[in-house]
């Protein structure tokens, strides 16, 4: 029998978000480790908050709602809000009733900066890796390190002359005015981030991957993985350089490293430098990054090569780019 396309138009409705979301969901076992680790971070929260005026979003809400940004790729604080009005799932999983409205996404983006400010992040990913069914995932002696770009929030055309000491800079439109996306030609024009920086976001950098790619104003990601699960334990943002990767790496594993036994580092052939295989050794961490010979000569000889442990630290890498996908 065919149904009916008519609405129902009750004025009441009794929706129980909970039984809504089935049992075997993925994000439910997520939200039970995310709210265990929330409550860990009770005391962090409120030395955030001032004990008066008007109560914000609760820190909680917010985090979980970043979660579901980052699961779902969605990409703006505007697209977030419009799901959160509708979906009961997103509702459900950050703790929003169903009558309850959805934030406005200004309010959302202050709020969350907050959180960055106060490292609140970091926090939280280490309360999630301290519990008990995730640490036992973990390797505390297998570790690979691996970097991303990440592009800014800033044109091209932005991308102008300093100003000068005494103040004045070029406009960046060669003196035809036509106002804040004037027409642009970049071509036989020198452009470096010595002489040139981002009006709209001066810690982007002008950077290129490698050689015959294009040049964006990016910055650099940093993850470090554990190789037994693929899960990554720690991570940084830094500004784009040819050194960052190896400097984010060392700061990565140096927690790690404090111990009587050996820890292993895979890492793709931008990590084969000799100061840097140095500085892991210092740190009694075993370098077993890919070789680089290429015009020159590697800084990874046989006495890493020779155990089999190193292949195995090669091939273990490649899983991190799981998850900057």
């Amino acid at each position: 029998m065919r149904g009916s396309d008519e609405r129902s138009g009750e004025l009441f409705s009794y929706v129980d978000l909970e039984m809504r979301v089935r049992a075997d969901h993925p994000l439910r076992p997520i939200r039970e480790m995310a709210n265990t680790a929330l409550a860990v971070l009770s005391g962090d929260f409120g030395a955030l908050y001032s004990g008066m005026g008007r109560p914000s979003v609760a820190p909680e809400m917010l985090l979980r709602a970043m979660l579901l940004q980052a699961f779902y790729s969605i990409r703006s604080e505007r697209q977030l809000m419009e799901r959160l009005e509708y979906d009961l799932l997103f509702r459900w999983f950050v703790g929003l009733g169903v009558d309850n409205p959805a934030w406005d996404h200004s309010t959302f983006s202050k709020n969350r900066d907050r959180l960055l400010d106060g490292e609140i992040a970091s926090k939280f990913l280490a309360a999630v890796l301290a519990q008990p069914r995730v640490k036992r995932l973990l390797s505390s002696e297998h570790f690979s390190v691996d970097g991303t770009l990440i592009e800014a929030w800033a044109s091209q055309k932005s991308f102008k002359p300093k100003a000068s000491p005494n103040g004045q800079g070029d406009d960046g439109d060669g003196g035809t005015g036509g106002g804040r996306n004037a027409p642009a030609d970049f071509r036989g024009e020198k452009r470096s981030n010595e002489t040139h920086e981002s009006t709209t976001d001066s810690d982007a950098r002008l950077y290129r991957k490698g050689a015959g790619m294009e040049a964006r104003l990016c910055f650099i990601g940093h993850g470090l993985m554990e190789n037994r699960s693929g899960l990554i334990v720690d991570t940084r943002l830094t500004r784009a350089s040819g050194h960052a990767e190896r400097l984010a790496a060392l700061e990565m594993i140096e927690g790690w490293a404090n111990r009587p036994r050996a820890v292993t580092l895979g890492g793709d052939r931008a990590y084969d430098a000799a100061d840097f295989v140095e500085e892991l050794r210092t740190l009694n961490v075993r370098p077993h990054v890919a070789q680089n010979t290429n015009g020159r000569r590697s800084a990874i000889d046989g006495r890493t090569t020779r155990h089999p442990g190193y292949s195995a630290s090669l091939k273990a890498r490649k899983r991190i780019e799981e998850a900057f996908g």
